[in-house]
């Protein structure tokens, strides 16, 4: 039995994937099992997860998914990831020791975007701060870094299919009645920005208030209030064309933040430019006072 099995769900995953099993292929920690709860893909995602020694099971939907692969699982722990998240090779090594040591039955970890936008970055740290300040009255965590031990659960009944978005929430908040969510210190993931890109960054911000909103007033979301899609991160015109002004106003931010990188590079290498050539100029009268001290000591002989 090993002692962590990492479930995932997937539907044409053939450009992530790879990306993914690859960096569990590189753990220094080995004891895992990998599942692969496929939705129907029509790409090569079953066969790269294949090729890589996975466990291939019919998924659907993220929680119906995590809920298929897990119930094949056979490990201690059931550590669940997106196709589009990438680890560190120490990663499943430092994540169970903690776990361990803690005696933790349930925790996520800080999760870093794929991206050089300090936009992106602000965004996630917003979101991993929320995560750490609410994870005693009010847990949280993301479905792409969720942890926790089988036993725990089967006791809850794993993810309730009938929420239709926010499953990961109502997951964690229904465990949390049993365990408390802890926050890893020692690991970190990264994650793809595509749900950005697809959605727009403030639209995304939008909808997940709305979420936070309707299970704060209402509970868990079991109907279709929320539009969500699974996989399909290709854009068309036409849902370009109906971006929205916050879209815009994203696009905006981001072109004002290029600008801003490339005049701060220029600044940086005028400087520097002109440290060398001060560095050059105090050479050459160092050069000039050592020639002039040799003609006056010529003198005095």
């Amino acid at each position: 039995m090993p002692a962590i099995s990492i479930v995932v769900p997937a539907l044409n995953e053939e450009k992530f994937l790879p990306i993914l099993l690859e960096s569990i292929k590189q753990q220094t920690f080995t004891d895992y099992e990998v599942i692969v709860a496929d939705a129907g893909s029509t790409d090569k995602t079953k066969a790269i997860a294949k090729k890589y020694g996975a466990k291939v099971v019919p998924g659907g939907m993220p929680g119906p998914g995590r809920n298929r692969g897990a119930e094949v699982a056979t490990g201690e722990f059931l550590f669940f990831f997106d196709s589009d998240v990438y680890l560190p090779k120490d990663f499943l090594e430092k994540a169970y020791n903690e776990m361990q040591d803690r005696f933790l039955d349930m925790a996520t970890c800080e999760f870093l975007p794929e991206s050089d936008l300090q936009l992106d970055k602000i965004m996630f740290k917003l979101a991993n701060l929320h995560v750490k300040l609410n994870q005693t009255f009010n847990p949280r965590a993301a479905g792409f870094c969720i942890f926790i031990t089988r036993r725990l659960f089967h006791r809850i009944g794993g993810f309730d299919e009938s929420v239709k978005i926010a499953e990961d929430h109502d997951l964690v908040d229904r465990a949390s009645k049993f365990r408390a969510l802890g926050f890893l210190n020692s690991v970190q993931l990264t994650v793809s920005i595509r749900r950005l890109e697809k959605e727009g960054r403030f639209s995304l911000v939008e909808k997940y208030l709305q979420v936070e909103m309707h299970l704060f007033t209402k509970g868990s979301i079991k109907e279709d209030i929320i539009e969500y899609e699974f996989g399909n991160f290709k854009t068309d015109e036409d849902k370009k064309k109906s971006k929205k002004v916050l879209d815009e106003i994203e696009q905006n931010l981001i072109k004002i933040e290029g600008q801003y990188n490339k005049l701060s590079k220029n600044i940086k290498a005028g400087i520097t430019e002109m440290q060398a050539t001060r560095t050059k100029w105090m050479d050459s009268l160092d050069e000039m006072g050592k020639s002039f001290q040799n003609i006056f000591k010529s003198k005095k002989k």
